[in-house]
């Protein structure tokens, strides 16, 4: 069935699978995209919805990078919001709530029109390695397919198991088998393995719920969009609703403990911290008697309902008795019950920065199957993956992002230098340069770059350099233009901001904290100049951002400067940090380890002092 050698194979077709096909057909590669089921290409296995803090600037990234992620966001989207609008514009973070079968749809449809992509649907049981170098896979019908580089994205199936109360039984997700095969090959060859797991709640019947007694939450007034491309903007939403448990909810979910895997010890791996069941909410908050549901619908067309916030692996008996007693589920019908799942994961440290396995050349990893959790860290891994798979076939240097380039690079900085032991998950906090890591400039951060990679297009390009270009028009404008007291104290007074008794340039008065776009276009001056120049609402952001936050970003820039200097000192690959005695035992332990490629790398890895980065510097002669 092929006689032909792939440049790359792609096993698995979740998020992180059909951004890393995507991104290595585009690229020019000869690519294979193997999945159990290609009906489940970009299934939404958990949540529907995309982006949120973090992870919405992430997909921003991967769309400036040329991937799909953000355009089937948009077109698949039933409500769109910027959340933390009310922070500073580095938190600002946008998030949509998806149609599930439209987001899958829309998915399989852009890949079936990628030049380069070929699909072929069954089961990836094995590798073939010969002398530590990938030559293709195995499949369940015994059947060899060659490849030069293989990315696996196999989520949460290695070795599946999906627990509901005491019961158990294999399987990636509900109603799909489990991997077998590649983790134990995998072992063979000498890469460490461990398990975590996940979650997720019950989804019920719409119908059977009053949402009349639930908060609405609706989306955005104006909805903005993922991609810099020009997808549709939404015309209508739906809404969304939240209510609450109560302490008689809790005490009813608490008579299944006794059966809960998560405190029986059937499951011992580690869940993520940051999206708990609800058993492990009540256990870890005893003193909250009450805990936040969010009611997401999961389509335009569809009753299917989306219990956020009651992720539980509880018997489904107790599960449906205590949702009964959550205001507006009285009458709940359920579709299905939660349930809990552990998987195998490799500890990422034994990738290198372009998520390529240090043992076995060729072969990459992406997504779940690196202690990442969320749909976001997975796509973004993907395209990494793939665009160097790519470059790994055509004998072409990795693509590195740095941290102060991207939240992705911030990801898989994190992954391969400090590792994880329990489900990793993107936050602005683990960012030290976020002020430059903006959901609202992401591409003008990546697209140049993108496009001399061959992702993204010269459009693109074109789009980049108008936005900046009249953004920085706008600020000039605001720098050469006076205002005059008479007509700007009227809004100074309004918004209880000091009187000025002098005329000054507008850029002074749209630097204050309370002076909005809104308040500006009052000013006779700045609506006289908007009716000769129409500017793009994104464009007046970009401007506001430039103008507001000129010193934080200046700031930023100077430190990033500083880093990218510590980038420069590079370690030699094979250096052997056991012959350097003057480092501590600790650091030489580590630093072999995860083998950094640069001083700042090396920084960054636990265990490793200031006095062992001296001793590294005197040994590379700086």
């Amino acid at each position: 069935m092929f006689d032909e050698i792939f440049d790359v194979i792609v096993v698995g077709g979740g998020h992180a699978g059909a951004e890393a096909a995507a991104a290595a057909a585009n690229m020019g590669s000869n690519t294979l995209l193997v999945t159990m089921n290609l009906q489940n290409i970009g299934q939404m296995s958990c949540n529907p919805a995309m982006g949120g803090i973090a992870k919405g600037q992430i997909v921003r990234e991967i769309d400036a990078l040329g991937g799909y992620s953000g355009i089937v966001s948009d077109k698949s989207a039933i409500q769109f919001k910027m959340l933390n609008k009310s922070k500073g514009p580095a938190m600002w973070s946008p998030r949509t709530q998806n149609d599930r079968m439209r987001f899958a749809e829309t998915w399989r449809e852009m890949l079936e029109a990628t030049p380069n992509l070929s699909f072929y649907q069954e089961m990836v049981n094995g590798l073939v390695v010969e002398d530590g170098i990938v030559k293709g896979v195995k499949t369940s019908l015994g059947l060899t397919i060659e490849a030069k580089s293989v990315v696996l994205t196999n989520g949460t199936f290695l070795n599946g198991l999906i627990h509901i109360g005491d019961k158990n039984f294999g399987g990636g997700r509900a109603g799909e088998p489990a991997a077998r095969g590649i983790t134990e090959q995998l072992v063979e060859l000498g890469f460490d393995q461990g398990r975590m797991k996940t979650g997720t709640p019950p989804r019920v019947d719409g119908r059977s719920l009053d949402f009349s007694k639930m908060i609405v939450q609706p989306g955005d007034d104006v909805p903005s969009r993922f991609s810099y491309t020009n997808t549709p903007l939404l015309e209508h939403q739906r809404d969304c609703y939240m209510t609450h448990t109560s302490a008689e909810v809790h005490e009813l979910l608490k008579e299944g403990f006794d059966r809960s895997p998560m405190f029986n010890g059937r499951i011992q791996s580690i869940g993520p911290r940051y999206c708990p069941s609800i058993e492990d909410k009540i256990d870890r908050f005893k003193e909250k008697d009450a805990h936040q549901i969010f009611v997401e619908p999961e389509g335009w067309n569809t009753v299917e309902i989306y219990v956020n916030g009651f992720s539980t692996s509880l018997p489904e008996d107790v599960q449906y008795k205590a949702l009964k007693k959550v205001r507006g589920f009285e009458n709940v019908k359920f579709f299905r019950p939660g349930y809990a799942i552990e998987y195998d994961y490799f500890p990422p440290t034994q990738l290198m920065l372009s998520l390529e396995t240090k043992l076995v050349e060729g072969l990459f990893f992406a997504g779940q199957i690196n202690g990442t959790t969320g749909y976001e860290e997975a796509a973004a891994q993907g395209l990494m993956a793939g665009l160097n798979a790519h470059r790994k076939v055509k004998e072409e240097e990795a693509v590195v992002l740095k941290r102060h380039e991207a939240y992705i690079g911030v990801l898989i900085d994190d992954l391969i230098t400090k590792g994880t032991e329990e489900p990793y998950r993107m936050f602005t906090s683990r960012a030290e340069y976020r002020t430059l890591l903006r959901q609202d400039n992401a591409d003008l951060r990546l697209t140049r770059m993108s496009n001399e990679l061959g992702l993204a297009s010269e459009e693109r390009v074109r789009r980049v350099e108008e936005k900046e270009n009249r953004a920085e028009q706008f600020v000039q404008f605001l720098k050469n233009t006076s205002y005059h007291p008479e007509t700007v104290n009227p809004v100074l007074r309004e918004i209880n901001s000091a009187e000025v008794k002098q005329s000054d340039k507008l850029i002074k008065v749209y630097s204050r904290p309370k002076m909005t776009l809104a308040h500006l276009e009052r000013l006779p001056e700045v609506q006289e100049h908007m009716k000769e120049e129409r500017y793009d609402a994104e464009v007046l952001e970009q401007a506001e951002v430039m103008v507001k936050y000129a010193g934080y970003i200046e700031k930023e820039k100077q430190n990033a400067d500083k880093l990218s200097r510590l980038e420069n000192v590079r370690i030699p690959d094979h250096l052997d940090y056991h012959s350097l005695k003057s480092l501590s035992y600790e650091a030489r332990e580590k630093l072999s380890e995860i083998r950094p490629s640069s001083l700042s790398q090396a920084s960054r890895v636990s265990g490793v002092s200031p006095a062992d980065l001296s001793v590294l510097l005197v040994h590379l002669g700086r």
